[in-house]
């Protein structure tokens, strides 16, 4: 007979937010140092993709289209997790040397903005992060269209470490500061999780009575989920809980189930390791039709066809 002294039992909690970001294949292969001296202005009208910023010294200006400007200062961080169109600038207002604050000049350890030869007012670290899931659209919706973090005392080790290298010119530079920034999109994101999150997954999870159910989706997709059976587990009432979920998490519980499901098919898809019955019932469908149909009304292809067509399109190196 065992001893009952040495059985542990134990149980694993879902994490959504590490299997989002998990499948979102985050990838951060641009960095790159920038400056600004004197009157310095940057414009910007991007394709949606995630951009990040660290301000190593000094303070600038970031203005997000739809978002109040903000005043950004030394070890501050910010993400966008779709940027389309922002402007970052210099506090100072007018350039006393009549040079053109969209002036950009190449130095040999960083980009100039503003006054090539003026003092140095602000430094950044700024890049791009890839998100290389084909539900990249779908999985970035959840997130908060902007992400400001200050006086993160984790954070701040993790800008402090990301300085320090993106300053020296030591082996495997490029490889550390990838990895580095990939750690800072999660904590910066956990560091957001919270009531006073915008809606969406971040403050979901921070949301005391809506946590449960979120993770029971996650640790479970392909159980025939019921509202009621969600907001039991809440312990709301169906009425309640659907219309608290609706508004937290901007999505009713189903389309949120909905979407999950199609963004995990769509990685097993893509992985081309796996027959179609057996993601029909990963991803909760009874049979291999009702999930092609199911798949089809909600991508617009059917799952055979998607898996044909997906192509991974390599990022191109924006500018700043």
């Amino acid at each position: 007979m065992e001893n009952p002294a040495f059985i542990i039992e134990s149980t694993v909690l879902s994490d959504p937010l590490a299997e989002i970001v998990a499948l979102l294949q985050p990838g951060a292969p641009y960095s790159k140092v920038v400056s600004g001296a004197g009157a310095w202005r940057v414009e910007r009208a991007e394709t949606g993709q995630p951009f990040y910023c660290v301000i190593l010294e000094g303070a600038s200006r970031l203005a997000v289209s739809g978002n109040e400007a903000l005043l950004l200062q030394r070890g501050d961080f910010v993400l966008i997790p779709a940027a389309y169109s922002f402007s970052m600038s210099g506090l100072e207002k007018e350039s006393e040397t009549g040079i053109d604050p969209l002036t950009v000049t190449m130095l040999p350890a960083e980009t100039r903005h503003g006054n090539p030869g003026g003092p140095v007012n602000a430094r950044l670290l700024v890049g791009h992060f890839t998100f290389g899931s084909p539900d990249a659209t779908l999985l970035v919706s959840l997130m908060p269209q902007l992400v400001h973090i200050r006086g993160d005392q984790r954070l701040s080790s993790i800008v402090q470490l990301l300085t320090d290298e993106a300053r020296a010119e030591r082996p495997a530079r490029e490889m550390i500061l990838a990895r580095l920034l990939e750690v800072l999109l999660l904590e910066a994101l956990r560091s957001t999780v919270g009531e006073t999150a915008p809606r969406g997954i971040l403050r979901g999870l921070g949301d005391r009575r809506l946590v449960t159910a979120i993770r029971l989706l996650h640790e479970d997709p392909g159980k025939e989920w019921t509202v009621e059976q969600l907001a039991r587990e809440a312990a709301l009432s169906r009425s309640a809980f659907f219309h608290r979920f609706r508004r937290v998490m901007g999505l009713t519980p189903i389309e949120y189930l909905t979407s999950w499901r199609m963004a995990l098919a769509k990685n097993l898809l893509g992985r081309g390791n796996a027959g179609m019955h057996e993601i029909a019932e990963q991803v909760g469908y009874g049979s291999a039709s009702a999930f092609s149909t199911a798949f089809t009304r909600f991508v617009g292809l059917p799952p055979s066809k998607y898996a044909e067509q997906r192509i991974a399109d390599t990022p191109r190196q924006p500018t700043f």
